[in-house]
């Protein structure tokens, strides 16, 4: 990394995004230059007093919004609406998630050639970075992803620093990436696997969602040899393995296969195949020795994974991907777009530059250990599910922290002797993080166990919404109720049963509250498996 007083003189450094446009056939566009050859762009974004007031009390609905770049073009009539999920989702007068539509009031121009971009508050990733990495490694894959920039933006007034800019998922982006764009292309939404009503982004198909019910009774289907049959027939199956490959090799874990989340579907109006397309990628690389040979619990990777030739075809597959992680290159890539960023953050406050070059190096050494952690892991041998003794509980170890809320505390402790997992909210107002455990399971019901105390756990506002407080699942599933308030020592169960013959699953010991403190008790986190 170069010295700070010399990165002063980059402000107008070329970025270093994805070379050339995904479909290589095309010729380069305005948004091709703009996310290859553009400056960071300074976006003063203005709402009418009586939009201001609309987006506060509807934040998902579009209101009317001005946008200036850079103090010298204007753009006005722009659609504006607040998106996000749980772990990034902010109010307007905190550091909200923009979506910005420049033809949703009628409006001609578009914005370096989109019509359609979103601004990330990027409060689950404080490199700024992990978006674009993704999207780089994806589409170096040969799978089409949203790319990805930055620009600093001004809310009413209100500096909120650097925001990540992302293309948007529409017809633009499909055509872009190659797709016929009449296509469907459908939003994953929040933890939503196929069989959900998935909304639909883009596409004038009839019979909306037939193609998922299809693909979804395809993934299901009790007879094997028809259900690989059916499944081979809807999905390019070689793409498919490298989407899914790329998710685990990153550490996506909170993608498709391994989560249910953060995706898009797309299906072709020729063929009739569907892709799968990344999304939501801000907290990959966190853990560099997350597994690569996970069986995945969503409906069609688990069903591709199932069958014996394609899971061989999926570990081959991993070990020809085994360049794209090379650490060396990847941090020659991230260092540029870092260099990139200082400018426009010693701009704003030089002790958060100072603190963002430090962090910068934290996310190179992750991608050191990740490489080391690959090539060990593509040569290890399939798992084998776990081994119960009759009704006896396996007492799980091991347990690694996530959070989707940037200011929780997670640790792990040793409180009166006893070994606990500790979750405390902060300032915020809004603590959704947990400690999470992958194991493999044969078909059978199991009991997932465990004993918490809590703290002044206070519920979230959506407070009759199933998953509040603090309370056991499993990763894909809901709950009902939780444990709030102030107790000790309180027994907590969550039952499940896997149904296919073996399914990697993850346990989720959480909290969901505004604020609150939560501690497992180490010993006492426990897996009984029912019946067979």
């Amino acid at each position: 990394m170069r010295r700070l007083l010399a990165i002063l003189v980059l402000t107008a450094l070329v970025c270093p995004a994805q070379k050339t446009p995904a479909n290589g056939s095309r010729k380069p566009d305005e948004a091709d230059v703009f996310f290859t050859k553009g400056i960071i762009p300074r976006l003063e974004i203005t709402l009418a007093d009586e939009d201001l007031a609309r987006i506060r009390e509807k934040p998902r609905e579009y209101v009317r919004a001005k946008v200036v770049e850079n103090g010298r073009t204007t753009f006005a009539d722009v659609g504006l609406k607040l998106k996000g999920a749980a772990g990034s989702f902010r109010e307007w007068d905190d550091r909200p998630a923009l979506t910005l539509r420049m033809d949703k009031y009628g409006g001609e121009a578009a914005f370096h050639g989109l019509k359609k971009f979103h601004l990330n508050n990027s409060v689950q990733d404080s490199t700024y970075l992990h978006e674009w990495l993704g999207s780089h490694i994806f589409r170096s894959g040969k799978i089409p992803a949203a790319r990805v920039s930055h620009a600093r933006v001004l809310l009413n007034g209100r500096d909120m620093g650097l925001y990540v800019l992302k293309e948007g998922f529409n017809e633009d982006f499909l055509s872009r990436s190659g797709r016929n764009p009449e296509g469907n292309l459908y939003d994953g939404g929040f933890c939503q696997d196929i069989d959900q009503k998935l909304n639909r982004n883009a596409g004038n198909q009839k019979n909306e969602r037939a193609d998922l019910k299809a693909l979804h009774a395809a993934a299901i289907e009790q007879d094997l040899a028809l259900r690989w049959k059916r499944t081979g027939e809807l999905i390019d199956v070689p793409e498919f393995l490298t989407f899914v490959a790329l998710e685990l090799m990153t550490g996506h874990w909170d993608g498709y296969a391994l989560n249910r989340n953060n995706y898009r579907v797309y299906f072709d109006p020729t063929s009739g195949k569907a892709s799968f397309l990344p999304h939501g990628m801000d907290q990959i690389f966190g853990d560099p020795n997350a597994s690569i040979l996970d069986q995945p619990g969503a409906f069609v990777a688990a069903a591709v994974l199932k069958r014996p030739e394609w899971r061989t075809a999926f570990r081959k597959r991993m070990k020809e991907l085994l360049p794209l992680f090379s650490a060396d290159r990847l941090t020659a890539r991230v260092e540029e777009v870092a260099d990139r960023l200082q400018p426009v953050l010693l701009a704003m406050n030089a002790e958060e530059a100072r603190a963002h070059e430090q962090r910068v190096r934290e996310l190179v050494n992750r991608l050191t250990a990740r490489e080391r952690s690959l090539k060990e892991q593509v040569n290890l041998p399939e798992p084998k599910p776990l081994a119960f003794r009759r009704n006896s509980p396996l007492v799980l170890t091991n347990w690694r922290p996530a959070s989707e809320s940037d200011d929780a505390r997670l640790e792990e402790l040793k409180i009166a002797g006893d070994r606990v997992y500790s979750i405390e909210g902060g300032k915020s107002g809004r603590c959704l993080a947990s400690w999470r455990r992958s194991v493999l399971l044969a078909k059978g019901r199991y009991r997932f166990s465990a004993v918490a105390s809590v703290r002044e756990v206070v519920a979230l506002t959506e407070e009759d919404a199933p998953g509040s407080l603090v309370g056991l699942r499993t990763s894909g599933t809901k709950r009902e109720g939780g444990l709030g308030g102030t107790a000790s020592l309180k027994n907590l169960t969550f039952e499940f049963e896997v149904e296919e013959d073996m399914r990697d699953v993850e346990l989720v010991a959480e909290i969901r509250a505004k604020s609150g403190r939560v501690t497992f008790q180490v010993g006492s986190m426990k897996l009984t498996r029912l019946s067979p």
